[in-house]
């Protein structure tokens, strides 16, 4: 466990100011320089002076409301605020004087006369910079009593499940409301009424669950009293120290403080720090930590013989024997290939580096694979091919500069929410926005917000819809001649141009595959090539289609004839789902490829492993996901170690997964809870979650962070001491005392990591890939002279349509997503509060889709594809267009990919969760599908009662 650091920061004011040029000025007699523009406040700060305060803090704009902050400069007259007035060089400055003090303190003696003098019981007692600044003015006594008009029986307001507000104790000093609009870009906040009667209010005086609010807890951080205050310190009391550690939600990657009482975590708050977010977080990160201590988790290794057995309940040393036993005699009897294994994006770089190796080292073959196998491959591939990396090229600050953004198929407020309040804040500032997307996303029309072009594209078209875009640049004459020429292999580019200038890529000609105007897209088209720094933004809407890797290389096409790559606000940015998809493809998951992205055949390459770990290696490529399953119904792929994925979850074409599954004779799964793989195992080895771990993620920014262990592994063992223990019964010795060998021996064997180290990265924060002799501390922009294969390389992306088509019955198009407060599978959220904000997956519909079929916001619908059917409830929706529907897939029981297909990425295998043909129908009863899986987990649950473990299957409530 790393030392420890103090809960509370250091609050300089006001923002910091960036400026060459400096100033410098005195205060209390002494000399300081500071950077133009800074607030007086800050440059006392920075001498190391406190000046009073309650409405400024550093992480909001300077307001000047409170009157506390006074100062006297020579030669002025009155009492300017510090936190609104810019230092000037020459200027001299009086903190404290006689007049001051007697100001401050009636200012505060305001404020007191109608709070409640509950200290000793409130939750902020000792965190509280009202009680803090009573104490700096040397406020003694209250002479105005409370005999007068008050707010101090004002009601709380308890209705949100992570804080509360209590009114009696609002000092109306707009912090909370200034971090809603300012921070987070939501404006659910405002100060209602006047003068005496002013009161923070949620939306039109709605409770906070019932207004916009997003439960980011923004407000709750810049809170400087109880009025705003997390219930879990209500509970619990106020912390003692903190660790730093990274956010295992979404491919942000948000620097958080684990605020601690002992090994009892209290609250998670955002890390001012940590460069992915810069002191913001999201509903997910902020609260939804309770998973961790959740009573579903399973803490006692498990085995059995058959999957209709009951489990049986063991110590690690007989599960692990066990599944070696298992593993070995497989191969004996099939074949050396006959087993497998994958890898997660939620466990750590140096978790997942040591289940590649296991595959490799010591099952003696490449058949691993990832998640990232079923989201962002055709991202690796795609700009593997064309910029010779398999990342994205730029900081997530980079948006700072940005002057058009284009999303496409990546819905940021949901999805990646504390980028997307960054995305918002620039937009607001004046940057332009093109939304590429079957849906209206919530940037399409938000608050503050409306983007400049909508391209409503039929699902499966996107690659249609970038010839079109690449179309009107090159036949406009808005190529970047002078990058092109500079920067990219000229023989591609020709032949890129010739083809893209046909008119059967033009928008009018593409207009009826895409379904977007003709003139609306050249004009779009447009924007991005003249609007200055144009930053393109793509998620899963892009990669999960039969044609996704099409896509990425349209995508990059793109950015290189326009010139908009290798400087700040331009780049191509994949939005990585989960905390660790772009590390699990760093640390050789594919089975391809080894860590680095270097492939298996590379006998160099090869040759360095092979000399470091000490065994001959396979130069021929392993088993893909939807390749194990179809070996395993082929009867020749009998093994599987699965760490930290729910693969019956999360991969499409249930039925077919949960078959090949059951064809095997050892599935381990290694999870935190009894997921809906593990119904389908014969051995489960309890897990660790990210509280419980040292290691690091790598967010999508390709940012490596430290992952710090707050509190001891509630099973007893580390994941990473799992897969060591499991490599020793096979017979292969893996000799690490701590994860920081794990990753020197990364670092000494992959060239983009050869400067990672912790002590690095405990002084700097966190270090971007690669990081090398020539790179030392890291690189922010990628390709900003050269791309990584020399020059840049334009790639024909010829527009394919999906064999996924509607027909007279199946006339609809199923596309999937996410929202705000539940994540991915639903494994952890739905393991906590947030339930109270999204509690079961339902179908969008468009009203006219709807009328036609019968169907009201709140029916049952059944939904039918070629591979299966379910049932959900619908919600009419106009945010989707006629003929298309949206669901999301947190939920087991709503089966969302039993109905998904098995059509994937030509290139990759990425699955087409994008694009299935449906029809749908109102129904009154659950689908077959439904039923059998009720059927089966009501048997599970008998089973497990027997054996007295607690009721922990995924959907039992």
């Amino acid at each position: 466990m790393m030392d420890t650091v103090s809960v509370h920061d250091i609050d300089y004011g006001t923002p910091e100011v960036s400026s060459t040029e400096q100033v410098t000025l005195t205060i209390d007699g002494f000399p300081v320089t500071v950077a133009k523009g800074t607030s007086i406040m800050r440059a006392a700060v920075e001498l190391g002076t406190q000046i009073p305060k309650l409405c400024a803090t550093d992480s909001l704009e300077p307001f000047g409301s409170c009157r506390l902050c006074l100062v006297e400069i020579e030669g002025r007259r009155g009492f300017p605020a510090s936190c609104t007035t810019p230092a000037e060089s020459g200027m001299v400055v009086r903190t404290q004087s006689p007049k001051l003090a007697d100001l401050r303190r009636g200012v505060m003696e305001l404020y007191i006369s109608d709070h409640p003098l509950d200290c000793l019981t409130c939750a902020s007692n000792g965190d509280c910079e009202l009680q803090d600044m009573s104490g700096a003015v040397g406020l003694r006594e209250v002479r105005y009593g409370y005999e007068g008009k008050n707010h101090i029986h004002s009601d709380k307001d308890t209705s949100n499940p992570y804080f509360q507000y209590d009114p009696s104790k609002c000092i109306v000093c707009n912090r909370c409301v200034r971090a809603c609009e300012e921070t987070q870009g939501t404006f659910a906040l405002t100060i209602s009424g006047r003068g005496f009667n002013s009161r923070v209010s949620p939306g039109e005086s709605q409770s906070f669950m019932d207004s916009e609010c997003v439960s980011c807890g923004a407000c709750v951080d810049a809170c400087p009293t109880a009025t705003l205050v997390e219930k879990s310190i209500v509970a619990q009391g106020q912390p003692e120290h903190s660790v730093i550690t990274t956010c295992a939600y979404c491919g942000v990657g948000c620097g958080f403080k684990a605020d601690m009482k002992g090994s009892e975590v209290v609250r998670m708050t955002p890390w001012k720090e940590g460069k992915a977010n810069e002191g913001h977080a999201c509903i997910k990160g902020r609260f939804a930590w309770g998973y961790a201590t959740h009573k579903d988790r399973m803490l006692k290794p498990m085995v059995r013989e058959n999957i209709t057995d009951p489990w049986q309940e063991v110590s690690f040393d007989e599960a692990i024997n066990f599944a070696a036993k298992k593993l070995r005699g497989i191969q004996d009897k099939y074949g050396v290939d006959s087993i497998g294994g994958i890898t997660s994006s939620r466990c750590t770089n140096e978790e997942t580096y040591l289940v590649q190796k296991l595959v490799r080292a010591v099952f003696h073959n490449n058949n691993v694979d990832t998640c990232a196998r079923v989201c962002h491959s055709p991202t690796g591939f795609g700009l593997g091919q064309t910029y010779g990396t398999s990342a994205g090229t730029q900081t997530f600050k980079s948006i700072e500069q940005s002057d058009v953004v284009l999303v496409m198929g990546a819905n940021p407020t949901d999805a990646h929410p504390v980028f997307g309040s960054r995305m918002k804040k620039r937009l607001r500032e004046g940057a332009k926005l093109i939304v590429i997307d079957p849906r209206a996303i919530e940037l399409v029309s938000t608050a503050h917000i409306k983007a400049d072009y909508h391209l409503q594209l039929r699902p499966g078209t996107n690659v249609a819809m970038v010839s079109a875009l690449a179309h009107v640049i090159v036949t406009e004459g808005l190529v970047k001649e002078d990058f092109v020429n500079e920067r990219c292999d000229l023989e591609s580019f020709n032949l890129w141009r010739d083809w893209v200038t046909k008119e059967e890529n033009s928008p009018e000609a593409l207009e009826l595959t895409t379904g977007v105007p003709a003139q609306l897209v050249r004009e779009a088209a447009r924007l991005y090539a003249t609007g200055g720094n144009a930053a393109i933004y793509y998620g899963l809407g892009v990669t999960e289609h039969a044609q996704g890797s099409t896509a990425v290389i349209g995508i990059a096409n793109l950015a290189m004839a326009t010139g908009n790559i290798g400087r700040e606000g331009v780049g191509v940015n994949p939005l990585r789902g989960q905390n660790n998809v772009q590390g699990s493809c760093d640390m050789g998951s594919f089975p391809h490829e080894f860590p680095g992205y270097r492939h298996v055949s590379d006998s160099k390459t090869r040759g360095l492993f092979e000399q470091d770990w000490g065994v001959s290696l396979r130069g021929d490529p392993g088993l893909r996901i939807p390749n194990m399953f179809d070996a395993a119904l082929e009867g020749s792929f009998k093994g599987l170690y699965c760490q930290g994925e729910d693969i019956v979850q999360s991969d499409p074409d249930t039925q077919h997964v949960t078959a090949a599954l059951e064809a095997m004779e050892c599935v381990v799964v290694q999870d935190i809870f009894l997921n809906e793989t593990a119904k389908y195992a014969h051995v489960f080895l309890p897990g660790s979650s990210f509280l419980e771990k040292d290691g690091t993620f790598t967010n999508a920014e390709r940012r490596i962070s430290r992952v710090r262990q707050v509190m001891e592994p509630k099973a007893g063992m580390a994941d990473w001491q799992v897969t060591v223990a499991l490599a020793k019964a096979l017979g292969y010795e893996m000799n690490y005392s701590h994860p920081g060998e794990i990753m020197a021996e990364i670092a000494r064997l992959t060239p983009t990591f050869a400067g990672v180290n912790y002590e690095k990265l405990d002084k700097l924060g966190s270090l971007q890939w690669p990081c090398n002799d020539e790179h030392p501390e890291g690189t922010p922009l990628m390709h900003v002279d050269h791309f990584v294969r020399g020059k840049g390389r334009f790639i024909i992306s010829q527009y394919v349509p999906t064999e996924e088509r509607v027909t007279k019955r199946f006339p609809l198009i199923l596309t999937t997503g996410r929202i705000l407060s539940q994540y991915n599978v639903g494994a952890q959220t739905r393991r906590t509060e947030n339930v109270h904000f999204h509690d079961e997956d339902r179908l969008e519909i468009h009203p006219d889709d709807a009328k036609e079929r019968g169907i009201s916001s709140g029916d049952w619908v059944g939904i039918a594809s070629r591979s299966g059917e379910t049932v959900l409830r619908a919600l009419v929706s106009e945010r989707m267009q006629p003929g298309v529907i949206y669901t999301t897939f947190h939920f087991p029981e709503s089966g969302a990919n039993v109905i998904t297909t098995d059509n994937s990425d030509w290139a990759t295998n990425c699955p087409e969760y994008k694009v299935t043909a449906v029809q749908v129908m109102k129904v009154k009863q659950p689908s077959e599908w439904q039923q059998q899986y009720k059927e089966f987990n009501d048997n599970q649950l008998r089973l497990l009662r027997e054996r007295k473990i607690a009721d922990s299957l995924v959907g039992v409530k």
